[in-house]
C-alpha cells in the first residue's frame, strides 16, 4: 500500500500544477514543496492521442544485438553488427513485434559523430525494413558508472548485465560536461527529428538510480530544455520507474508528451499502477516489463496491457552478452542456465524460450 500512496503523492502534485504558467527552464533543482520545473513545448493531449491513435497496438522488446555486452559494443565502428541485429529483428517481426527501445550512448558519438550517426541511419534502415519503431534513449542511470571508448570487456559468467555501461555516468555539474552533452543531444535530434522511423525519444533512463536521486535532476532539466529547443516531429518522454522519487516524477511526467513507465510486478499491482498514471490524460506505454520470477510475464501482462490500450515493451529480446535471462542481483557464477530466465523471448539460434509465450504475442498480434 505504501508505494501506491507515494504514488499518488506525485499525481496529485501533477495536478496540482496543471494550467499555472511554464516555469524559469534554467532552474535545475525542485525543493520539496515547490511546483516542479516545466519546460515549455510540451504536447497538448489531444496532439499526444492523435498520434498514438495513428498506430496499432505498440508491443515489442528492449533491443540490443546478442553479440554487444552494452550501448558501446552497439554502436561503435568495429563492433555494429548490422548482421546480427538485421537476424535478431527479423525474428521480432515473425512474431509480431512492431516496437524496439534502443539506447544510444553520448561517448560513442564523441568519438566519431558522423559515423555514429550513419550507423544509427543504418540500423533505422533494417529495422524499417521489419516494419519496426524504434524508440531511441540518450541517458541511462543504471550499472556501470564508468563507461569508457574502446574495446568493452567481457561479460562476467552468470550475472545480469555485468558489463552495461550508465550515460555519462558521473553526477553532470561542470559547465564543460553540459556543453559536451547538449552538443551530443542537439546534434542527434537535429538530425532525426523529422524522421518517420523513430516513435518518440526516451530522454533519460531511470534518472536518480544507483543511489544518484535528486542530484539527476540538472542534467534531466537540461536534456528536456534541449530537446525542446530542437522541437522534434515525435513526441519525448521520461519514463517513470520508483515512486518514491517524487520530485523527479513529477518533472518526468509533467514535461513528456507520452507517459512512459517501467513495472516489473505481478498484473494486479502493475495494473493499478497504469490504473493510476491514466489520471494524467496521455498515452502510455510500459518501455519495460517482464521479469519472470517478479510474476511479471508474457502470459499475465500483456494482454492485460493491450486490454488498457497501454504499448507494451519487455527487457529482452534474444539471450546474448547481456545475461539478462540471469536475476538482477541472482548470479550464477557457473554459467548455467537459470531454473526460470528472467528476461528475454528468444534462444541465442532463434528458437523461442518459450513456446506458448511466442504463441500468445503471436495471437496478441493478430498472427
Amino acid at each position: 500500500m505504501k508505494i501506491y500512496k507515494k504514488m499518488l503523492a506525485v499525481l496529485l502534485l501533477a495536478a496540482s500544477v496543471t494550467g499555472l504558467k511554464a516555469q524559469d527552464a534554467a532552474k535545475d533543482t525542485v525543493i520539496k514543496g515547490q511546483v516542479p520545473t516545466i519546460i515549455p513545448g510540451r504536447w497538448p493531449a489531444e496532439k499526444a492521442h492523435a498520434w498514438y491513435n495513428q498506430y496499432k497496438w505498440l508491443n515489442g522488446a528492449d533491443f540490443i544485438p546478442s553479440t554487444a555486452i552494452n550501448q558501446l559494443e552497439m554502436w561503435q565502428a568495429d563492433t555494429f553488427d548490422a548482421a546480427t541485429i538485421d537476424k535478431e529483428l527479423g525474428w521480432a517481426e515473425n512474431i509480431g513485434f512492431n516496437t524496439v527501445r534502443v539506447y544510444l550512448h553520448s561517448l560513442a558519438w564523441k568519438q566519431d559523430p558522423k559515423g555514429f550517426k550513419q550507423r544509427m541511419n543504418s540500423y533505422l534502415a533494417i529495422a524499417d525494413k521489419h516494419k519496426i519503431k524504434t524508440l531511441f534513449v540518450f541517458f541511462d542511470d543504471c550499472w556501470n558508472p564508468d563507461p569508457k571508448i574502446g574495446k568493452q570487456p567481457a561479460p562476467v559468467t552468470g550475472k545480469h548485465n555485468s558489463g552495461w555501461a550508465q550515460d555519462p555516468g558521473y553526477i553532470v555539474t561542470k559547465e564543460e560536461d553540459f556543453a559536451f552533452l547538449k552538443n551530443y543531444v542537439t546534434d542527434v535530434l537535429t538530425s532525426f527529428k523529422s524522421d518517420k522511423r523513430i516513435l518518440l525519444w526516451d530522454l533519460y533512463n531511470e534518472p536518480g538510480n544507483t543511489k544518484k536521486f535528486d542530484a539527476s535532476m540538472p542534467l534531466l532539466v537540461k536534456v528536456i530544455t534541449w530537446a525542446r529547443a530542437v522541437n522534434p516531429e515525435q513526441p519525448l518522454s521520461i519514463g517513470l520507474w520508483r515512486w518514491d522519487l517524487q520530485n523527479l516524477n513529477a518533472v518526468q511526467a509533467l514535461n513528456s508528451d507520452v507517459i512512459t513507465y517501467h513495472d516489473y510486478e505481478d498484473p494486479d499491482k502493475h495494473l493499478r499502477v497504469l490504473q493510476m498514471l491514466k489520471s494524467h490524460g496521455r498515452p502510455m506505454i510500459c518501455t519495460e516489463y517482464m521479469a519472470r520470477t517478479n510474476n511479471s510475464t508474457f502470459l499475465n501482462s500483456m494482454p492485460m496491457l493491450k486490454r488498457e490500450n497501454v504499448g507494451a515493451i519487455n527487457w529482452g529480446l534474444v539471450d546474448g552478452k547481456t545475461n539478462t535471462k540471469y536475476a538482477w542481483n541472482k548470479p550464477i557464477p557457473d554459467g548455467s542456465e537459470p531454473e526460470v530466465w528472467f528476461h528475454e523471448v528468444f534462444r541465442k539460434d532463434g528458437t523461442p524460450y518459450r513456446q506458448e509465450e511466442v504463441d500468445l504475442i503471436k495471437k496478441l498480434n493478430g498472427k
